[in-house]
């Protein structure tokens, strides 16, 4: 699987979020200002709960883009068969006879990308499948959230 493709899924899957996110935030933002929203009571908060909707889609949509710039200048650098996992491995994983691929990326965990004809799955460091494969080698037998599984390889 190419690192390189599979970061522009992933980037791609991430703008096309950071749009919807956007574009619900724009029209959260009109509804709250627009006239028909004032409120007609001391009691009517619908221009307000608008408000907190926007305010939490625009908030939403600069984390995507903050994940996408982390994503971009991500360096992609080769393994070898003793270098240990670290941030841009692509990592497949034997669980139970089923295989799985992982990226290890810097945001946006469990965000999942067809690439090549296969899922590959991002991973935080953060998470709890990501720490325990974090400096973990190719051939390491390691305890897996459904049971024991083999880390194959790393690339």
């Amino acid at each position: 699987m190419n690192k390189e493709k599979l970061r522009h899924l992933i980037l791609d899957q991430l703008g096309q979020e950071w749009q919807t996110q956007n574009a619900a935030a724009d029209l959260a933002r009109d509804e709250a200002t627009h006239i028909e929203s004032r409120a007609e009571s001391k009691y009517d908060t619908h221009s307000q709960e608008a408000a907190y909707l926007a305010e939490g889609q625009a908030r939403l949509a600069a984390d995507i883009a903050t994940a996408r710039a982390a994503f971009q200048s991500l360096p992609l650098p080769g393994f070898g068969p003793l270098d240990p996992v670290a941030l841009g491995a692509l990592i497949q994983v034997e669980l139970a006879g089923d295989q799985a691929w992982y990226f290890m990326g810097p945001y946006r965990g469990g965000t999942t990308v067809q690439c090549e004809g296969t899922s590959c799955m991002v991973l935080t460091p953060q998470s709890p499948l990501g720490r325990r494969l974090m400096g973990a080698i190719a051939g390491s037998t390691l305890i897996l959230p459904r049971g024991t599984g083999r880390l194959l390889t790393v690339k």
